[in-house]
């Protein structure tokens, strides 16, 4: 238990630290206070900075516990897959270093999205940043032109997604003995049903309450 322990933990600082540096970067508190400007008092924003601070810790705390719940769920959802489409058993810790393993793919995205931001659009709203998503469809399309119920699975379609599956694929394939093609099959038939059914859950309440 030990090795996937190690690398879950060095997976929770590495996200800590580029959050952190994401948004000291790109100042996120200035363009943060230029979005609430329009819709609170100045009170209200002082208010509502005074209570993100006194309780920013709790972030540090979330994060590892989201990442956590996170490889558990998705390690359990390819542990599904395995029991119907895999005649070789792999045990539920192998599947959840493989989901820490794949997870680091997406550490990538806090990088390219502080470098974007901070040499090429300078100028940006804190929309900007929560809706920029490198080498995904929101990024072709421009998400100020989408309903906002398709945003998220515009996001979700990039070429990050595709690489975890790879991953995913290879890891299963090698650790079953067969290919990287049957365990393609494995992530798409298991991971890949969950991911559907999540984003039409995200887009349904999107929709309703949006």
């Amino acid at each position: 238990m030990k090795l996937p322990l190690f690398k879950y933990i060095f997976l929770t600082i590495i996200t800590i630290l580029l959050i952190e540096i994401t948004r000291k970067s790109l100042d996120f508190n200035s363009a943060l206070y230029n979005s609430l400007a329009d819709k609170l008092t100045n009170q209200q924003i002082h208010d509502y900075f005074e209570f993100q601070k006194k309780w920013q810790w709790l972030e540090y705390l979330i994060i590892p516990i989201i990442l956590l719940i996170k490889t558990s769920l998705i390690a359990s959802i390819l542990y599904m897959g395995i029991f119907f489409f895999s005649k070789i058993p792999i045990t539920f810790k192998q599947l959840w270093n493989f989901a820490i393993i794949a997870e680091f793919i997406f550490l990538i995205v806090p990088i390219i999205k502080t470098i974007w931001f901070y040499f090429f659009q300078t100028n940006y709203t804190i929309e900007d940043i929560q809706y920029f998503f490198p080498l995904s469809a929101l990024n072709i399309v421009d998400y100020k032109g989408l309903e906002p119920w398709l945003i998220y699975p515009f996001q979700i379609i990039n070429l990050f997604e595709l690489a975890y599956w790879l991953v995913l694929a290879y890891l299963i394939g090698k650790t079953t003995e067969t290919n990287m093609d049957r365990g393609l099959k494995i992530v798409a038939s298991s991971y890949g049903s969950a991911l559907l059914l999540w984003v039409v859950v995200i887009m349904f309440f999107t929709l309703n309450y949006s």
